[in-house]
């Protein structure tokens, strides 16, 4: 190898290097993302006006990123699918959801978060029965979505009551099982959470026994990759602030948020406005120290056998909307 000695022509062949290694390295360094995939339920709901309008569509186009929409049925395989790198964002979920999902070791980072919304969810039992309180239900069948925000309440229902959760019978159940299940009569109570709460409450004759307030906060959550966030934190920026301005919407146009879902979700628009009404739609960002529900969650699902370690709700990633 050609050995030279002169210290300027070693600066020169130093620089050279260094010119040609910058060339390369584009090329085999990992491609940004120029798609996001965007997971998302029946029941979420802003993420569904936002669809609808081709808003994110528009707003994304100048940073050259395109958005695919994956329809999943309930919050826990959404959030598998976005540990395994099926989507990017999740729409919002349950508050418990992540929970299970840290314990199951996922990378994700909170978006954002809902403002409470305690009586979005509820225990219901038909309006002829003779269960009055949660206490009469001891011995009882009561269908619950397992892991759902639903299935925190009914913990935190049955310990209110102080009834332990083996001194009833309980069918984990999706929603349209647990109404099939409900209405012929194979369980006594449904736990359940809007818009499908809405749906049975309008076009049934049943009763709401307790609700979520004073016992469980119900905050939904919108999550990202943890990977995604940090290649596209601009992304993030304009889906947090499309979000939060939606949610706005919503709640000052009770009636046209309405009558724009209907129709997306096979529902009539009073039933629509009726599962609104009792959402907060008050999209904010994840402080460290909004996580206490969390932590309760957590805790009520370890004693209660359905999470395989202790959680420490608070070793999470948190997206902020000031980059």
């Amino acid at each position: 190898m050609f050995q030279c000695a002169n210290p300027v022509r070693r600066i020169f062949n130093s620089a050279l290097a260094a010119l040609l290694m910058a060339s390369v390295i584009p090329v085999f360094a990992e491609k940004i993302p120029d798609t996001v995939r965007i997971g998302y339920q029946k029941s979420s709901t802003l993420l569904s006006i936002v669809k609808t309008r081709g808003t994110l569509e528009q707003l994304l186009a100048p940073l050259g990123v395109k958005v695919t929409w994956h329809e999943f049925a309930s919050g826990l395989p959404l959030l598998e699918a976005l540990n395994v790198g099926g989507v990017d964002l999740s729409a919002d979920v349950a508050d418990t959801v992540p929970v299970f999902a840290q314990a199951a070791g996922a990378q994700f980072t909170y978006l954002a978060q809902e403002a409470p919304s305690p009586s979005a969810q509820a225990l219901v039992v038909w309006a002829n029965s003779s269960f009055k309180t949660i206490a009469d239900l001891k011995g009882k069948k009561i269908a619950v979505t397992k892991a759902a925000g639903s299935h925190y309440l009914l913990i935190a229902l049955l310990k209110k009551a102080g009834i332990k959760a083996s001194d009833i019978n309980v069918a984990y159940l999706s929603p349209s099982d647990g109404r099939a299940a409900f209405e012929r009569g194979s369980v006594d109570a449904w736990v359940i959470w809007d818009p499908f709460l809405a749906g049975v409450q309008s076009q049934s004759h049943i009763r709401i026994i307790a609700d979520g307030r004073n016992v469980a906060d119900y905050q939904r959550y919108y999550l990202a990759s943890t990977a995604f966030a940090n290649a596209r934190p601009d992304v993030l920026a304009v889906v947090f602030d499309e979000l939060r301005k939606t949610g706005r919407w919503a709640k000052q146009n009770p009636k046209e948020a309405a009558a724009l879902l209907a129709p997306v979700w096979g529902l009539d628009a009073n039933i629509v406005e009726l599962a609104n009404s009792r959402r907060s739609y008050e999209v904010r960002a994840v402080l460290p120290g909004a996580l206490n529900e969390q932590q309760r969650i957590a805790d009520a699902f370890l004693s209660e056998g359905f999470l395989p370690k202790k959680v420490d709700a608070t070793a999470v990633s948190l997206w902020s909307p000031v980059q």
